[in-house]
């Protein structure tokens, strides 16, 4: 089984996020730690919030926008667990609870 990341956020760095990472350089990060500890189970994609292309991703970046979400927003399974700076404790909990084993254990 795999799982697909869906990493939504924009060129410009949100106003309260000044000083953290953009949305595709988080999406570059989670990538590989997510990589790393579950292999190829999981995907992760970057979805440029002005440049949504399907149903689904304009509805979420519609979402976005019209609820000021601070982005980058992860979305898993058609749902937000973080947006911001991403927590990967939370995204772990997410991906547990679907079954999505640690590669190491």
């Amino acid at each position: 089984m795999t799982v697909e990341i869906i990493v939504y956020g924009a060129e410009e760095i949100c106003a309260s996020c000044i000083n953290l990472p953009s949305s595709i350089e988080t999406t570059s990060w989670l990538d590989a730690a997510l990589g790393r500890k579950y292999g190829n189970q999981v995907r992760v994609r970057y979805v440029d919030i002005d440049q949504p292309i399907t149903d689904e991703e304009i509805e979420m970046a519609n979402k976005i926008k019209r609820e000021d979400l601070w982005y980058p927003v992860v979305v898993i399974d058609h749902q937000i667990v973080t947006e911001g700076n991403p927590k990967l404790k939370a995204i772990y909990q997410v991906l547990d609870k679907i079954g999505i084993v640690d590669r190491h254990e």
